[in-house]
């Protein structure tokens, strides 16, 4: 184990904070309540919100990220460099370990995470709170139609699997984001400060 591990694992059993993975499927409005979430904590030096490794663009459609190649990913996850690290879509996403000195500290930590990463979020955050974003059926194939990315089994293989169960023994927080999404926004924010009040 490197000497960075080690540090890792130090924190990781020190960590008091709590890490929120916001998870659900594409197009359900993951980064829209992140957005109203940091815009309404702004300012706040005991919350993170999360900028993952990923590996595409850095000018590419979406979430504010760092991008690397491939080849440094698989650098970054040998050396110890996430705390989760996990792949989906043919691309390489990365929780950095630092975020291990936020929780150590006792703050709140926001993450866009990945339900299918689920059981690895589980194991590296002892404090783990799940947000689970979702939207009816017909609301999700009419969002991501609009974004003109992917097919019409594209669209219905992504609905088959939203509707997959989480993993069990997780502190789940389901949020229903059909309609109007600053209602779904100040359900994050509540949910975020209902976890400072507790702290």
């Amino acid at each position: 184990m490197t000497q960075a591990a080690k540090d890792t694992a130090t924190k990781k059993e020190t960590a008091s904070g709590t890490l929120v993975a916001v998870v659900g499927p594409s197009g359900v409005g993951k980064d829209s309540l992140i957005d109203i979430a940091r815009r309404h904590f702004a300012g706040r030096d005991d919350l993170r919100f999360v900028r993952r490794v990923i590996t595409r663009a850095e000018d590419s459609v979406g979430e504010d990220h760092h991008a690397v190649t491939p080849e440094a990913f698989e650098e970054l996850s040998k050396s110890g460099a996430f705390a989760v690290s996990w792949q989906a879509h043919g691309l390489g996403y990365g929780i950095p370990a630092d975020v291990y000195d936020d929780l150590a500290s006792g703050h709140v930590v926001i993450a866009n995470g990945s339900r299918s990463a689920l059981d690895a979020f589980h194991a590296a955050f002892p404090h783990l709170v799940v947000v689970n974003v979702t939207a009816r059926p017909e609301i999700l194939a009419k969002r991501l139609a609009s974004r003109g990315r992917e097919t019409a089994a594209d669209i219905e293989a992504r609905l088959a699997r939203s509707s997959e169960p989480l993993p069990p023994g997780l502190h789940i927080v389901t949020i229903d984001n059909s309609g109007e999404l600053d209602l779904a926004g100040k359900e994050l924010v509540n949910l975020i400060e209902d976890l400072f009040d507790k702290g």
